[in-house]
């Protein structure tokens, strides 16, 4: 297998890193943050111009049908700038669209950035049991609360999932639904998350909603979206790495200490080596996994998956907490960029599964006790 990026490839990640760097800085990140939607209006809009949005929806519906590892490429460059545009979560809601079918006009206003979506998966009670739905649908109407949607608020459109037969944690009976945020029997309460994005807890009461694909066969499409996120998260966090680690070494060699920077410390010297093998681990794995995600079978898919979510999960608490402490007391304050990634890689190891769920998950599949 050729794990070398094409010129494509490459030329999309320089025009996506030029962005960040004249467009997307810290500074800038701060406002967009803060502002009243949540994220900044013209840094969207760069990311349609550039064809973002359109990159992973098909070609008949407008796009550019890119594959994972085009997707891999576009969230390590972003991860570099922590941008906090709901560029993710609508990309994922049109993962899911694509594998249910049927939504060929949403999915063609997404690619021309018309149309934002969110994934709504999560429950109080579910954690990284996503066949552990208690909303429900019945008659096209929707009932129950979903919590914890990334980006929900800033959303025009959420893909839903709901049971309509068997019991609660079953995998049968679940159906995806999509659903207009500002539809009649929907209740959205907006907040900001610990790493300055914003997710929303959303209540439905006989909200209308439109069926995605087959009824009470929707868990197939659910999980191969979270796999799929789980693979633009590891990505996303490669980039964050990468970015933490040249920040920390900038820092290490103008703090200074007994009249010398820190950095000629041998042993903060092998601990940012520990960090740098860190990353290149996380960024081998996530190559793996997004390389052999659209031609793996469900099995491989979650074997590949699962391997780099929980090495990604460990390299981000390492390299986060070896980050803060060469940082000092300044590593954890708002004015550095070191705390900002920080919170972003913490959330992004318990976002679709921490390190312990994918480690369980790793191992039961099927060959992997024999294999031991």
């Amino acid at each position: 297998m050729n794990f070398n990026l094409s010129d494509e490839q490459k030329q999309l990640a320089d025009a996506i890193r030029r962005f960040v760097e004249k467009s997307y800085d810290f500074e800038s990140r701060k406002k967009n943050m803060k502002s009243e939607q949540g994220y900044g209006a013209n840094a969207w809009g760069a990311l349609v111009e550039l064809g973002l949005t359109a990159l992973p929806v098909p070609e008949a519906q407008g796009g550019f049908s890119g594959t994972a590892v085009d997707m891999m490429v576009v969230q390590q460059e972003l991860g570099r700038g922590l941008v906090v545009e709901p560029y993710l979560a609508t990309v994922v809601g049109a993962q899911a669209l694509k594998l249910a079918g049927g939504q060929e006009a949403v999915l063609e206003q997404v690619a021309g950035g018309e149309v934002k979506l969110a994934t709504a998966f999560g429950e109080q009670q579910s954690r990284y049991e996503l066949n552990n739905v208690r909303v429900t649908a019945q008659g096209g109407k929707l009932n129950g609360k979903k919590t914890v949607v990334v980006h929900g608020a800033q959303a025009d459109k959420l893909v839903v999932s709901a049971r309509t037969s068997g019991g609660q944690r079953d995998q049968d009976g679940i159906s995806l639904y999509l659903v207009d945020t500002n539809g009649a029997g929907v209740t959205v309460q907006d907040y900001r998350t610990l790493d300055n994005l914003h997710a929303a807890d959303v209540t439905f009461q006989d909200a209308p909603a439109t069926l995605l694909g087959t009824e009470g066969k929707g868990w197939d499409v659910l999980e191969a979206t979270a796999d799929y996120a789980a693979v633009l998260l590891c990505s996303e966090a490669v980039g964050i790495l990468d970015t933490l680690n040249a920040t920390t070494l900038d820092y290490a060699k103008t703090r200074q200490q007994f009249g010398v920077p820190i950095a000629r410390f041998q042993a903060l010297q092998h601990r940012m080596v520990e960090m740098f093998i860190h990353a290149e681990q996380s960024r081998s794995i996530t190559l793996l996994a997004a390389a052999r995600f659209d031609e793996a079978s469900p099995e491989e898919r979650r074997r590949y998956v699962s391997a780099a979510k929980a090495r990604v999960g460990q390299a981000a608490r390492s390299v986060g907490q070896e980050a803060v402490q060469i940082h000092g007391g300044m590593g954890v304050t708002d004015e550095m960029p070191a705390a900002h990634m920080f919170k972003r890689l913490t959330f992004i190891n318990t976002t679709f599964g921490d390190v312990d769920h994918h480690l369980g998950r790793f191992a039961s599949q099927p060959g992997f006790q024999e294999a031991a």
